[in-house]
């Protein structure tokens, strides 16, 4: 199901800490940065913390700008973003700031902890929504996108929040401001706990600015590594807009679609990419992207193949299909955005061949539209 882009927004310490373990709360940034952030909540539909955070911190979770907030009401939207908090327990504060100032509230839980949390904030206006048995944080980003209408979550904190977005696969973009000073203290919270983070300890997040904010130097990343079996990552939309993008540059052809391919090793690197009738007038995109990999690379088994299209299950202009060829590379797992309409192969299924063999088939219809694009001139589909 759809979900927002996921904003991870943190301040570190050189040595990667969110706090010490004094008892009043360590300001990491400086009012340069404290403003840049004022701005990415003002740009966001929705702001979310920890239950833990509400209770070390007690935030407020506000745009202080004026200007921004008139500018938000200018543009149809309200003076402030949706504030949201998840808590498995319910066991919630009712006289905490985050309650008694901004707009609306929202609080995610268990079934169990519903029960609670409605019971501690009677009277306050506050939406509580289950969510199941357990914290569940893809119902939770489904039910804001689809109920909620927010297509931009910025989450706050704290480290075991971000930590389980990000080794879910969750999170679209981190937003760092590291701060120049050293905590040192062992017990001091961590920006990310131990454990399992997609693609494994040698996949790399890639850099995509880097700038001073004051005396704080602003990094941003998004993640790279692709999800695992039927279950898409925020990486996974990342990679398939990517192989969107590469189908506009497809020569044209009113008998052939314009198809783009990226192929991604599990840790992230880029493997290769291609388009259609980039190295000849009747080459595939996946058979293009595919021929530029040595047959024997051992990362091709773990690999992901994004396609805008569908992989043919039958072609004329070569022995093999596209879905045949990644069979017989070894990938086991493809990412594409639309089924092959009918325009030149009645009831094409590359997706059911590739399902029969065993490899997962992931298909994210939200970048539907882009993979239709470059095809517009063909008027079917």
């Amino acid at each position: 199901m759809p979900h927002p882009h996921v904003l991870l927004s943190a301040a570190v310490s050189l040595d990667g800490r969110l706090d010490d373990t004094g008892p009043e709360r360590l300001l990491l940034s400086g009012p340069a940065d404290f403003d840049r952030v004022d701005e990415v909540r003002a740009d966001s539909d929705a702001i979310l913390v920890g239950a833990g955070t509400l209770r070390a911190d007690n935030p407020r979770l506000l745009v202080n700008s004026a200007e921004r907030r008139a500018a938000r009401v200018a543009a149809g939207r309200p003076a402030y973003p949706l504030k949201v908090t998840v808590s498995g327990t319910g066991d919630l504060d009712p006289a905490a700031n985050f309650w008694s100032t901004g707009g609306e509230k929202v609080v995610y839980t268990t079934d169990e902890g519903a029960v609670t949390a409605a019971e501690a904030l009677h009277g306050l206006g506050v939406d509580v929504v289950p969510v199941g048995p357990g914290l569940d944080w893809r119902a939770v980003l489904t039910h804001l996108h689809d109920v909620r209408g927010v297509r931009r979550l910025m989450v706050e904190g704290g480290g075991r929040v971000h930590t389980q977005l990000l080794q879910q696969g969750l999170a679209d973009e981190l937003q760092l401001g590291l701060a120049p000073l050293v905590v040192g203290q062992p017990h001091a919270p961590k920006l990310f706990g131990d454990g399992e983070y997609p693609g494994g300890p040698r996949s790399r997040l890639r850099l995509i600015e880097t700038r001073p904010v004051g005396d704080v130097v602003l990094m941003r990343y998004v993640p790279t590594a692709p999800g695992t079996g039927p279950v898409p990552s925020a990486a996974d939309h990342r990679w398939l807009a990517l192989a969107c993008e590469l189908a506009a540059e497809c020569p044209p052809s009113r008998t052939a679609f314009s198809v783009g391919a990226v192929v991604v090793a599990a840790d992230g690197t880029e493997l290769a990419r291609g388009y259609s009738r980039e190295s000849d007038p009747v080459s595939h995109a996946e058979e293009v992207a595919l021929a530029k990999i040595a047959p024997d690379d051992p990362r091709l088994p773990a690999a992901t193949v994004y396609s805008s299209l569908e992989p043919c299950a039958r072609r004329a202009s070569r022995p093999a299909p596209c879905a045949r060829l990644i069979l017989d590379a070894g990938v086991r797992r493809v990412v594409t955005a639309w089924r092959e309409p009918d325009t030149f192969v009645a009831a094409a299924d590359g997706n059911g061949l590739l399902a029969a063999e065993g490899a997962d088939v992931v298909v994210l219809p939200e970048h539907e539209s882009a993979a239709k694009a470059p095809n517009r001139h063909l008027n079917r589909g």
